[in-house]
This record gives structure tokens, sequence and C-alpha cells, in this order.
């Protein structure tokens, strides 16, 4: 593949740092204090007035729903064109709402997009795709190891013209989030299909009877607000027949549909995290003196940074390789490119923020950037799939090779 970015790609990186600049970096500070303050009166799920005018500011720059590939919707990117993007968004954790980028809300747009049906469109991806509501996708179980998906045991019960749901789901990213409207919840609608051909994804709207949050779910120690995961309580939920997608028993289809770009996201902004942290640690070092000369001079400072170039430089290339992969022969058959970056990027990730913290003392501790960006990389490890599922698939399909 050819790592050389189009003109194209140049000229959006070249606004879109430009953005970041003069809007993102300057604006850190006073996101989390909006934050602070809605926390301090007691509802830290307010949405921040930061960010709704970062969001107006983005439109009018021609800066949104870069994620949406071959879409009327979106800005026609491939995967491997939204890469470098991506990752510039993913250096302020925080900063890819501001321009409709942001998980959920891809995956489930990108849902909608390629299997609901035209009336769920109008009612659901138009008012997501214009930045006016948000969304939560509710799989992960408490009650079982969901990292094996065939675990679900929430149900879709046909009933008449309706379906009646019932389930507790957690980690629902988005649940706690007051702009909210729409859910896409995955459940069993036959347990006695065939394995895979169980499991069914349905529309639910946020408002209907009998949906709960039972309480927010913290990372950390970090509420992730205004956004933030919940434990999610469905208890006899009725919605129409209509809001299934695609028809029943085709769950783990949708999923692998979704989940492949939405772990390709996750890494790409994890570059950027990295590649912020670093720099964050060769300013540091420069700056500080220890021992009679920087910290910048000292043999193992100089071993972490470039150890650091070595491990972000590698994980981009894997992304990118994994990106190029799913635009030319497709998700599935990119299964074991993309299970790759899902393993190596939140560990390189980790790795580095760890050495940029260290690197920092103290300071590092108390660092906003570093401190939310390590609890980010940390639980990329597990969500989306932890590392040994994805491990153990990447094997199983190296070994098929000799079988």
């Amino acid at each position: 593949m050819d790592f050389q970015y189009s003109d194209k790609v140049k000229d959006l990186q070249k606004r879109l740092n430009a953005f970041m600049d003069e809007h993102v970096y300057p604006n850190e500070d006073r996101f989390h204090k909006e934050i602070d303050a809605n926390r301090e009166k007691g509802n830290a799920w307010i949405p921040t007035k930061v960010m709704e005018e970062l969001k107006d500011k983005a439109k009018a720059a021609g800066l949104w729903n870069l994620f949406l590939p071959e879409s009327k919707n979106g800005a026609g990117l491939t995967n491997l064109e939204y890469a470098p993007l991506c990752e510039i968004m993913g250096r302020a954790p925080w900063s890819a709402e501001v321009f409709n980028c942001s998980a959920p809300d891809t995956g489930n747009m990108e849902t909608l997009e390629r299997y609901a049906s035209e009336e769920l469109k109008e009612q659901w991806l138009k008012p997501l795709l214009n930045g006016e509501i948000r969304s939560c996708f509710a799989m992960t179980e408490p009650a079982v190891a969901s990292s094996d998906a065939t675990n679900i045991e929430a149900r879709i019960e046909r009933d008449g013209d309706e379906y009646v749901i019932n389930g507790r789901k957690w980690w629902s990213s988005g649940a706690n989030d007051p702009r909210c409207k729409v859910f896409i919840f995955m459940g069993k609608t036959d347990p006695t299909a065939e394995k895979h051909k169980q499991q069914s994804m349905i529309v639910v709207p946020r408002d209907t009877p009998g949906v709960s949050i039972v309480r927010h779910l913290p990372v950390f120690g970090f509420d992730d607000a205004p956004h933030g995961h919940g434990e999610t309580l469905f208890e006899n939920v009725r919605v129409p027949v209509k809001n299934i997608l695609l028809g029943e028993g085709r769950g783990f289809e949708i999923a692998q549909g979704r989940l492949g770009p939405g772990r390709i996201h996750h890494c790409m902004r994890l570059i950027g995290m990295a590649e912020r942290a670093l720099e964050k640690m060769c300013k540091r070092t420069l700056s500080r003196v220890a021992f009679g000369k920087p910290v910048a001079e000292q043999t193992v400072t100089l071993e972490r940074i470039a150890q650091s170039r070595i491990l972000i430089d590698q994980a981009r290339f894997l992304v990118l390789n994994a990106a190029d992969m799913m635009d030319r022969v497709g998700n599935k058959a990119a299964l074991k490119e993309i299970g790759m970056i899902k393993v190596a990027a939140p560990n390189m990730a980790c790795q580095v923020i760890d050495w940029a913290i260290q690197a920092h003392g103290g300071g590092g501790m108390a660092d906003p950037v570093l401190a939310h960006s390590y609890a980010s990389a940390r639980s990329l490890r597990i969500a989306d799939g932890p590392d040994e599922v994805h491990r153990n698939q990447i094997g199983k399909l190296e070994l098929k090779k000799y079988k």
C-alpha cells in the first residue's frame, strides 16, 4: 500500500490541525471547568456550552461527519483517508465530539446508515448526523462474560406487532447523557437457534416506558461526564416490530459491520493520544534538570523517547494497513488486521503515556491530559473485545494456514 496521503487528506489535515490550535486546545481548561461547575451544582451530566459552540464552528468549517465513508451524509472518506484525521482528534480525548466523530454515535450512525429502514433513518439517523441528539449502544451485560457475545441473555420477544425487551446492560456509553435519545440494543430473539443466529439488534427510543438508568460507572475514578457510561435496565420495554434491524437473528452480522470501524477509530485516536504524550514528555524533560543535567539527557529518558517513537510508528503503520484492507476487501476479510491493531494500539498507548507520566514526576499524576488519556487507553484493552479474545482469534487465524 501507498503510505503517502492524498492532497485531499493533506488539506483536511491542515484545516483540522488549524482548528485544533485555534479552538480546541485553548478551550481544554474551559471544557473541564464547565463540567466541574456542573458537578458542584449536583449534575455533571449537563452538556457544556463550549462543546455546543465548537460544534457550530466545526460545521461552519466543513469539518463535520468526517468518519462516514461512501455516504451522501458524510465527507466520503475511506477508512485509510480518515485515519490521520481521527489521529489528530485523539490528541484531546474529548474533541472527537466537536466534529460529530465520537463513539458510540459513529458506530450507531454507521449501523443505521447500513441496516435501518428509511423511516428509522429519518427518525434517528438524521438528527444524529446533525448533532442534535446523542445515542447509546447497549450490548455488554454484568451477569455474563460478555467477551463471548453468545453469552448475552437479554431477551427480545415478539408479541403481535411489538417486541418486548427485558435485560440488564452495563458500560452503556452515553446512557447518562441527557442528549441521548435512542439506544441500539442487542439481545436474543431465539435462544434455540444456531449459536450465531440467536441475537438481534433493535432500535429503542430512550423515553420508552421501562427503560431506566440504574447508575453511572466511573472509569478509574473519572465519571466521563457529561457523556459517561451507565448500567441500564430494560423491563418489559415495548417497541414496534419495524424497529428491528435487518430482521431476527442478524445481530452478529450487524455487530461485525459495526465493531470493525469502531475498533479502528479507537486505535486511530490512541495514536494521536500517544503522540501528544510523547510531545509532553519531550518538552518536560528538556525543561527539567536533575543530577546536573537536563532529564532529557539521562540515558533512561533517551531510551524511552526513542522506544516511544518506534512503538507509535509501528502502531500507525499497522492501523493504516488495517484501514487499507477494510477499504479494499471489507471488514470481514480484514478481521485479523483489525484484531492486531486492537491489541497493539492500546498497549502501545498505555506504555507511552506511562513513560510520559513518569517523566513528569508527581505532576504527571495530576496532569489532566495524561491522567485521562491513560485511563482511556487502559479501558480500551477491555472495550470492544479484550486483548485475550483478539489474541486467541489472531492465533487461530494464523494456525489455519497450516491445517
